[in-house]
């Protein structure tokens, strides 16, 4: 069996949870998911079936959608609600604020990881640090905020709390940006809650929650569906040859990558190399 299953993530569950139900259920090891989601997050969950395991790598490029609660005010050693608190202070910020600080956060920047998460430093685990409280210097990458806006009244009180919308690059930690978020406003803040709405050209409207996917109640999407924003050529059987034992080919279509087509299925993905067509991966 392959193909994509498009999952909407329940909290609590982790997305290899989610692995290990689809492969029980469609009975087959060859599952794998294309962006982790933490425990606490929601949404949209790209899972891979079979020979579509191959466009896991790609996928997981694509930018991503966010919908999260920010709460201003509060600090925890998780930068979300499920670690301990450091800190809390007092906070009084208006709305203009709040909207200039997310503008600013649009572009290219420096983001810091969070201590609590699955990047490793000399072959060991951030978190693992974390929970045997040794210090480490925390990498830094950087990150693409595509868009970023504010979606809901601003709730006052002892915190302030508000929800935003964000389309950001692969690798960007939506803790971390709320974490740089609250700083813009010279105050604290975490991650409150957290769905995630779209992966490239996938859509929270268009998947499946774990009950549908137990019942039957699902449909695999395929290859072809999936790579609908690259360049596609129907070949001949003299390039099917070719294509099949993964033969270099001349870039004639000045493309960057090109899938090729056989028979109306998809058979190769190539990439451009200085002008000539490299083999990416192999369907067929």
């Amino acid at each position: 069996m392959n193909g994509i299953i498009v999952v909407d993530k329940p909290k609590n569950y982790t997305s290899r949870d989610v692995v290990n139900i689809i492969s029980k259920e469609l009975h087959t090891k060859k599952v794998g998911h294309t962006g982790t989601l933490d425990p606490i997050a929601t949404g949209v969950l790209v899972v891979c079936v079979g020979a579509s395991t191959k466009l896991v790598e790609l996928l997981t490029d694509s930018y991503k959608e966010y919908e999260a609660e920010i709460t201003l005010g509060l600090l925890t050693d998780t930068l979300d609600t499920e670690g301990n608190i450091i800190k809390e202070e007092s906070v009084s910020i208006k709305k203009e604020d709040i909207i200039n600080a997310l503008d600013s956060m649009v572009g290219k920047y420096i983001q810091e990881v969070p201590i609590y998460s699955a990047i490793k430093v000399n072959g060991k685990k951030l978190y693992e640090y974390a929970r045997e409280g040794i210090d480490v210097e925390l990498p830094k990458r950087e990150v693409n905020i595509k868009n970023i806006e504010l979606i809901s009244d601003i709730e006052y009180g002892k915190f302030i709390k508000f929800r935003i919308r964000t389309l950001v690059s692969k690798g960007t930690y939506i803790r971390s940006l709320i974490r740089d978020i609250a700083l813009k406003l010279n105050n604290i803040g975490i991650m409150s809650d957290l769905r995630r709405t779209k992966q490239g050209r996938f859509d929270i409207k268009d998947s499946y929650s774990i009950d549908d996917i137990r019942n039957g109640n699902y449909k695999l999407l395929t290859i072809d569906d999936a790579l609908t924003d690259i360049y596609s050529v129907d070949i001949d059987d003299d390039l099917y040859k070719k294509i099949s034992n993964g033969v270099k080919i001349p870039n004639t279509y000045g493309k960057d990558m090109i899938l090729f087509k056989y028979n109306g299925s998809s058979i190769a993905l190539y990439k451009n190399d200085n002008n000539v067509l490299r083999m990416y991966k192999l369907f067929n």
